[in-house]
């Protein structure tokens, strides 16, 4: 998605950064796992395959992705992209419905020494926040397979609600609708996140380049 291009969202314990090219092998080194394969509900890809994926995603205008970065992790002589940081993704995909528009949400944390921190629900809000300022969406959904308990967990405390369950793909769909513009604040800084305006991480990151 071009509107997330060259941004950067902040919080206390993760940072958020658009998938680039550099980002790909390490994500396809991920694919390559059978348990996150199962937990995504993804098919393996080749290198190629997801390099053409990644170039096709910065330009579609209905999904958007951010490479969720550990700051733990990041060091001062990283590369800029901060692959040593880099432990999963963020995703939303949209589509149109009867009572306008709905952004599906995912998130993934890759890398086993990283879970269990708390990075996957500030990476939800932080994307979820974005969207609702960026992108004006207020209606979020989740499909989640039922053997994923933690994922269920995470959305039910966000304040996610189940609407409904596949038999046959074994899933439970939940769904969260903003009705005020403040609700994501108010309920969001309780998680102490810091979220920046995209524009002062954009200085950052030219910083960290020079």
């Amino acid at each position: 998605m071009r509107q997330n291009q060259g941004k950067q969202l902040v919080g206390k314990s993760v940072k958020l950064v658009p998938y680039a090219a550099a980002h790909v092998p390490k994500y396809h080194k991920w694919m390559q796992d059978p348990e996150i394969l199962k937990a995504t509900a993804s098919e393996p890809l080749s290198l190629e395959a997801k390099h053409e994926m990644q170039r096709k995603w910065v330009t579609d205008e209905d999904k958007c992705t951010f490479i969720v970065l550990d700051q733990d992790l990041i060091t001062a002589d990283g590369a800029p992209d901060h692959l040593e940081a880099m432990v999963g993704d963020t995703n939303l995909f949209l589509r149109e419905s009867e009572d306008g528009a709905v952004a599906e949400l995912e998130v993934m944390i890759a890398e086993v020494g990283s879970r269990r921190k708390g990075l996957a629900s500030q990476a939800v809000v932080m994307m979820m926040q974005w969207a609702l300022q960026h992108l004006g969406l207020h209606k979020f959904e989740v499909k989640i397979g039922d053997a994923n308990a933690a994922s269920l967990a995470l959305f039910k405390r966000l304040g996610f609600t189940v609407v409904g369950h596949s038999d046959v793909f074994e899933e439970t769909c939940l769904a969260l609708e903003i009705k005020d513009a403040h609700f994501g604040m108010q309920n969001w800084e309780k998680m102490h996140l810091q979220l920046h305006d995209t524009r002062d991480a954009d200085r950052r990151l030219q910083s960290d380049r020079t």
